[in-house]
C-alpha cells in the first residue's frame, strides 16, 4: 500500500472512528478530556506508524485500544500514586457497557452528555460537534461565525464543567427527554451541515461519513420520540437533502446549484421517505417548529420534475413562517433567494444588503449578493462579491463553482 493509500485510510478512520473511539474512552475514564486526548495521541501515532507498518486489519480496534493505552499513560502520569486495584481495572476493564436509556448507543449517550442543559445551547452544540462530529475547532468556529480562539476557549470551559459537575454519561429517562432534545437535534443538524458541505482544509466537498452518522443518530432518536414532530422534521430534512448529494458536485469536481442538477439522479427512495415524514407532520395538525418548516420547504424543491416547476409563492409563504419561529439573519438570507425568483432580484438585493452587518464574514452573503448583481448586470460590484465569497468559502467545489461564475461576467 503506498504512503497516499494509507493517508487516505487514516483520513476515512477518523471520520469512522473518532467517535467511537471518543464514547468508549468516555465510557471507560469519565472525562472528556482525557478521552479528546487519547484520541488525537492514537491517529497521530497512527499517522507516525501505519505508513511503515501497513493498515491494520481492524483499523478501529487498532484505535482504540492504541487510545486506551495513551489514557492510562496520562492517568498515571497526573496520578503518581500506587493503586494496583485501579491500575488493573484500568488495564483489563475490557466489559461490554451496561445497557442505559431507552437505546442503547455509545455515541448516543455521548451526544446527552454534550448537551446537557447545564450548559449553554451555542456550547452544548459546539462540544457535540468536536467530540461526536469530529470537527476541528476552526470548522466549529466557522460554522458559529466566531473566532478560532474564542471557540477553543468555549469547548475547553465545556469539558471542564462536564468534569467538574459530574454530568452522566447517559441517555436521560424517558420523562427527562423533551427537555433535552433540542440541543441534540441542533447538534445533529450542524454535524449532517458539515458533511453536506464540508469546509475543512483537506475534506473532499462532500463528508458522507459525517451525513450518514447525522442521519443514523436522527433515526435512534426518532424511535426514542416518535411522536415528537421536530424529530420527525429534522429527519425529514436530512433525508430531502441527502437524496440530492450524487448529484451536487459535478465529475470536474464542481457545485452544481439546485437549479442545474439532474433530478434524475436524486435517490428517489429517500425523497419518498422524506415526503411521508413531511405529510405526516402535516395531517398532525399541530403546529410545525423550525425542522418541519425546513423540511416542508424542502418538501416543495423536491416535488419539482424541473426547477421552472417549482412553488416558489409557497416556498416564499412556507419562509414567512419561519421567520417567524426563527427571525435569523441566515433565514432571512435564504428567504430572499426565494422572493428573488418570485419578485426579481431587486427586491431581493434590497434585503440582502440589510443584512451587511450581521452576515458579512458568511461567505454564502457574498455569494447571494453576488448571483443578484450579477443578474441585474452590475458586474464589478458582482465581481468583488464573488471574490468576498471565494475569500471566505472553504468547500472546493463551491470554490470552483464561484470562480468560474466570476470569470463569466463580462
Amino acid at each position: 500500500m503506498n504512503r497516499a493509500d494509507v493517508k487516505e485510510a487514516i483520513t476515512r478512520a477518523h471520520h469512522e472512528e473518532w467517535a467511537r473511539v471518543i464514547a468508549t474512552l468516555t465510557r471507560r475514564f469519565g472525562d472528556l478530556d482525557i478521552a479528546e486526548e487519547a484520541a488525537a495521541e492514537a491517529f497521530a501515532t497512527a499517522v507516525e506508524h501505519w505508513p511503515a507498518d501497513g493498515v491494520p486489519p481492524n483499523p478501529g480496534a487498532w484505535l482504540t485500544t492504541t487510545a486506551i493505552r495513551k489514557a492510562i499513560d496520562r492517568i498515571r502520569r497526573e496520578n503518581k500514586r500506587d493503586d494496583k486495584q485501579k491500575e488493573a481495572q484500568m488495564l483489563y476493564d475490557d466489559d461490554p457497557p451496561k445497557p442505559v436509556g431507552a437505546i442503547d448507543d455509545e455515541r448516543l449517550r455521548l451526544i446527552f452528555t454534550c448537551c446537557h442543559p447545564a450548559l449553554a445551547m451555542q456550547t452544548r452544540v459546539a462540544l457535540t460537534l468536536r467530540m461526536v462530529g469530529g470537527l476541528t475547532v476552526p470548522e466549529i468556529a466557522r460554522a458559529f461565525l466566531v473566532q478560532e480562539a474564542a471557540m477553543g476557549q468555549r469547548i475547553t470551559r465545556a469539558k471542564a464543567k462536564i468534569k467538574t459537575a459530574r454530568i452522566p454519561y447517559r441517555v436521560p429517562s424517558e420523562q427527562d427527554l423533551p427537555a433535552r432534545v433540542s440541543g441534540v437535534l441542533a447538534v445533529l443538524f450542524l454535524v449532517f451541515n458539515e458533511g453536506y458541505l464540508a469546509t475543512g482544509p483537506g475534506a473532499g466537498p462532500v463528508r458522507h461519513d459525517l451525513t450518514a452518522e447525522a442521519i443514523r443518530l436522527t433515526r435512534l432518536i426518532r424511535a426514542l420520540m416518535p411522536q415528537d414532530g421536530e424529530v420527525a422534521g429534522l429527519l425529514a430534512l436530512m433525508l430531502l437533502i441527502e437524496a440530492r448529494r450524487t448529484a451536487r458536485v459535478s465529475g470536474s469536481g464542481e457545485l452544481v446549484t439546485l437549479d442545474q442538477q439532474d433530478r434524475g439522479a436524486w435517490d428517489a427512495a429517500l425523497v419518498a421517505e422524506g415526503h411521508r415524514l413531511v405529510r405526516e407532520r402535516l395531517a398532525a395538525g399541530v403546529a410545525p417548529g423550525r425542522y418541519q418548516i425546513l423540511a416542508a420547504i424542502n418538501a416543495v424543491h423536491t416535488s419539482a420534475r424541473d426547477v421552472r416547476d417549482t412553488d416558489w409563492s409557497q416556498v416564499v409563504a412556507l419562509y414567512d413562517q419561519l421567520v417567524r419561529l426563527d427571525p435569523s439573519p441566515i433565514i432571512a438570507l435564504n428567504r430572499a433567494i426565494a422572493v428573488a425568483e418570485l419578485d426579481g432580484p431587486e427586491v431581493a438585493l434590497a434585503t440582502v444588503d440589510r443584512l451587511e452587518d450581521t452576515l458579512a464574514g458568511y461567505h454564502a452573503y457574498h455569494a447571494t449578493r453576488a448571483d443578484l448583481l450579477r443578474r441585474l448586470g452590475r458586474s464589478q460590484k458582482s465581481r468583488a462579491a464573488y471574490d468576498k465569497a471565494i475569500e471566505l468559502t472553504g468547500n472546493t467545489a463551491e470554490i470552483a463553482y464561484l470562480t468560474r461564475r466570476r470569470d463569466q461576467l463580462g
